[in-house]
C-alpha cells in the first residue's frame, strides 16, 4: 500500500491506474480505523480493481466545544489495518492542503431538507462539513464506487443525494453496521467510553431492538418511543433524539412500510448514534 499526502501525487498515481483501464473503489474516513471501517475495505474490494482509502480528520464538521482536538489520530496503526485489509492507496493530506485558505474562506456545499433534524438538528453546520470533504473527495479521486457506514444513517442519505442532484457518476454503496458481540455498533468515539459507560453502552441497541419488535408488533409509534426515552434515560443515557422516520428519512405516513429508528444519546461526554431498519404491519 502506498500513502500520500500531497494531491498532484494522488492524482498522477490515480491517472496511470485508470489509463489501465481499472475501476477505483473510495473509503473515505477519519482514521482512528475498526473493524466497521475494514468492513468498508472489503466491500470497496469487492467492488473494484483499485481500493483507495482516505483518512482526514475534517475541522469543517465540528462544531464549537465538539471533540476535533481530542478525536484519535492513529495514522501508523491505520496504515498497518488498511494494508491488512487490501487497501491499494492511503490519501492523508493535512488541514492545509484540503482548506489553503482556511475554513473560513473555503467554499461549502449544503445538501437541505435530508441534512435537517436528527444529527443536522444536534450538531449545526456539520453535515456542509461532511458534504464539502466528500465533494472534494470525489472530484480529487473520481471513484466508480464508494463505500459508506450505514451506521451514519443521516450521512449516508446527505450523500446519496448529493450524489444525485449534482449528477456525479458514483455509485454510493452502504455497508451493514458492524457491532461488537454485545450489540454496540462499532465507532472510533468508543474509545472514550469508560469501563463502566462500555458496559451500559449496549444498552442503546438494546432498546432500539425493543422498540423494533414492539413497532413491528403494531404499537403506536408515539408511546413507543417516549417508552424508549424513558429506558435510555433510566439507563444513564442523555437522548439527543429518538425518532421513527421512513427509510428515506421523510415522515412516517399511514402507507409506510419500510421505516428506520434512529436514536442519538450521550453517555457521559461521549455521543453514540445507532439505527435499525424496520417493516411496519399494514
Amino acid at each position: 500500500m502506498q500513502t500520500l499526502h500531497a494531491i498532484p501525487a494522488l492524482r498522477e498515481r490515480l491517472a496511470a491506474h485508470r489509463r489501465a483501464g481499472r475501476t477505483i473503489g473510495l473509503v473515505p474516513t477519519m482514521g482512528n480505523l475498526h473493524d466497521g471501517h475494514l468492513a468498508l475495505v472489503a466491500e470497496a474490494r469487492r467492488r473494484a480493481d483499485v481500493v483507495v482509502a482516505t483518512i482526514f480528520v475534517n475541522p469543517m464538521q465540528f462544531g464549537p466545544g465538539e471533540d476535533l482536538d481530542a478525536y484519535p489520530r492513529t495514522l501508523a496503526e491505520d496504515q498497518a489495518r488498511l494494508e491488512a485489509a487490501g487497501c491499494d492507496l492511503l490519501f492523508a493530506p493535512d488541514e492545509a492542503t484540503v482548506y489553503p485558505r482556511g475554513l473560513a474562506a473555503q467554499t461549502r456545499v449544503s445538501v437541505p431538507d435530508v441534512s435537517e433534524g436528527l444529527c443536522g438538528g444536534a450538531r449545526p453546520g456539520h453535515f456542509d462539513g461532511v458534504a464539502t470533504i466528500v465533494t472534494m473527495l470525489f472530484h480529487l479521486v473520481q471513484p466508480d464506487v464508494a463505500c459508506f457506514g450505514e451506521k451514519d444513517y443521516q450521512q449516508l442519505a446527505v450523500i446519496r443525494r448529493l450524489v444525485d442532484d449534482l449528477h456525479l457518476p458514483v455509485a454510493v454503496v452502504g455497508v451493514p453496521i458492524v457491532r461488537a458481540a454485545d450489540g454496540l455498533a462499532l465507532s472510533s468515539r468508543n474509545g472514550y467510553l469508560s469501563d463502566a459507560q462500555r458496559a451500559v453502552a449496549p444498552r442503546l441497541y438494546q432498546t432500539l431492538a425493543e422498540l423494533r419488535r414492539a413497532l413491528e408488533a403494531g404499537e403506536a409509534p408515539a408511546t413507543t418511543l417516549a417508552a424508549g426515552l424513558d429506558r435510555l434515560r433510566e439507563a444513564g443515557f442523555a437522548p439527543d433524539y429518538l425518532e421513527l422516520r421512513a427509510a428515506d428519512l421523510g415522515p412516517v405516513e399511514q402507507t409506510t412500510r419500510e421505516a428506520v429508528l434512529l436514536a442519538a444519546a450521550r453517555l457521559g461526554p461521549t455521543r453514540l448514534i445507532d439505527n435499525l431498519s424496520l417493516t411496519l404491519p399494514r
